[in-house]
């Protein structure tokens, strides 16, 4: 009698991610009942079908999406996870929405760590808790050894617009106050120390933080609020760059009013880099009525994450497209975009 070798059992305990994990079976199964279900689940996510049911109050939905690449993965401040979620919420309340729902998709090298997996998924479900959001779908893909860095994130995010909101880079008017929110370069200048290895007395820490609270109370006390943008790659000149070109204004700061860090500064020196084109994930850049600026700057100072907001500048009739600022100086420059990507992978 021929005795036939018995097959081995598969191994399913793996410290790192296999690309089994994405093939739909057993181990795709156990990477969701491990890593992912035990920290984001809820009503909607825990069908497991191939799309979330939602409930949509009354109103015009706003819809937007992003994909995220940051290297490092881990940085002073924040992960990749936290990035996501706070940055596709962050999208969705500068237009006037209270964000609801946001999706989740996973493109991981084979071979990453499953702790650090976790870790991630933790601060995203954290991130979402805290900005009053839902995960509520997702996908998860596993690419081979190279063929990806370690880990990249798209997250989809829907919201509810208020009625009688009306935010668009098309609305600034002359006389508009031009309000930012707290110190510029902040993340941007976090992923790069951290990238280089630079030390500094004071290490520089990501803003990477949801503004979606801080933007609704602002909405109660300002509904006429002209614009708002976050500004992220590109920084405090891409953004107020596109406001002035939207509405066909110019733009007037003054380089004594804009807040830097000094430990950013002196990284921005070393680097060779403007702070005004550095990347933030937790600032706001606002253009309001000057009759209204004062109360929208109370409100935004009693919230964490705009204590130091200030007024910067102001909307004029003179240089449509274009934003001048006066230095300290006293001399004038134009702030144009940057030319290029200063800090790849930034976001």
């Amino acid at each position: 009698m021929t005795v036939l070798p018995l097959c081995p059992t598969p191994i399913m305990q793996h410290e790192t991610v296999q690309l089994a994990h994405g093939a739909g079976g057993r181990l795709s199964q156990a990477l969701m009942q491990r890593v992912f279900m035990p920290h984001i689940h809820n009503t909607y996510l825990d069908l497991l079908d191939d799309q979330a049911k939602l409930e949509l109050p009354p109103g015009m939905v706003a819809f937007t999406t992003d994909s995220y690449v940051v290297s490092p993965i881990f940085f002073p401040g924040g992960t990749i996870g936290e990035l996501a979620v706070n940055g596709t919420v962050n999208d969705l309340a500068v237009g006037g929405a209270r964000p609801l729902y946001l999706s989740a998709g996973f493109i991981i090298e084979e071979g990453f760590s499953l702790a650090d997996l976790e870790t991630i998924v933790i601060s995203m479900a954290e991130a979402a808790r805290k900005a009053g959001v839902m995960i509520v779908t997702g996908d998860t893909k596993v690419v081979g050894k190279g063929q990806c860095d370690k880990l990249f994130i798209n997250t989809s995010g829907i919201g509810v617009i208020r009625e009688g909101v009306n935010l668009s880079c098309r609305n600034l008017a002359a006389g508009d106050s031009i309000i930012l929110s707290g110190t510029v370069g902040d993340h941007g200048m976090a992923i790069m120390t951290s990238r280089e290895g630079l030390s500094f007395q004071s290490r520089i820490t990501s803003d990477c933080a949801a503004l979606s609270g801080m933007i609704a109370a602002m909405l109660d006390v300002a509904p006429a609020i002209h614009a708002m943008r976050d500004p992220t790659r590109g920084g405090v000149a891409a953004t107020l760059n596109e406001l002035a070109v939207s509405s066909g204004v110019g733009i007037a700061i003054n380089e004594t009013t804009i807040p830097v860090k000094a430990e950013v500064r002196g990284a921005c020196e070393l680097l060779g880099i403007d702070p005004l084109h550095v990347a933030n994930e937790g600032k706001l850049v606002v253009a309001v009525a000057a009759a209204d600026a004062a109360q929208v700057l109370e409100v935004m100072r009693s919230f964490a994450e705009g204590r130091d907001a200030v007024i910067i500048g102001s909307v004029v009739n003179l240089h449509p497209g274009m934003v001048v600022m006066r230095t300290a100086f006293g001399s004038q420059r134009i702030i144009d975009l940057p030319l290029g990507e200063q800090l790849p992978r930034i976001c």
